[in-house]
């Protein structure tokens, strides 16, 4: 059974980078055909998907956020993490981590395996 977990600030000030991990166990994140992504809802908003990390190390940003958006992987500690920079208290969300195949990318968290998520405010 893969296991995702979100680590990082819960609070980040405007400006500033947002660097948030991802702990997977239960499963190699070099695995193929799975893409890792990122996901955030904002309050009251429906989920934002981020982008992804896939099993061969490519990248997929949205396009909204490509321009502030890093995501990069440490295989040694099967750990991928977020970037993102410049933020402001639109930011503020509710970020996910999750694996999932590329037919499943943008469909929904009842696709793939998902983090329970981890509250982020942008906020001076």
């Amino acid at each position: 059974q893969v296991q995702l977990q979100e680590s990082g600030p819960v609070l980040v000030k405007p400006s500033q980078t947002l660097s948030l991990t991802c702990t997977v166990s239960g499963g190699s994140i070099t695995t193929n055909g799975y893409y890792w992504s990122w996901i955030r809802q904002p309050p009251g908003k429906g989920l934002q998907w981020i982008g992804y990390i896939g099993y061969s190390g490519s990248n997929y940003y949205s396009p909204s956020l490509k321009s502030r958006t890093s995501i990069s992987r440490d295989t040694s500690k099967n750990q991928f993490t977020l970037q993102l920079s410049s933020v402001t208290p639109e930011d503020t969300a509710v970020y996910y981590c999750a694996r999932v195949t590329l037919g499943e990318y943008g469909v929904g968290p009842h696709k793939g395996y998902w983090g329970q998520g981890t509250q982020v405010t942008v906020s001076s």
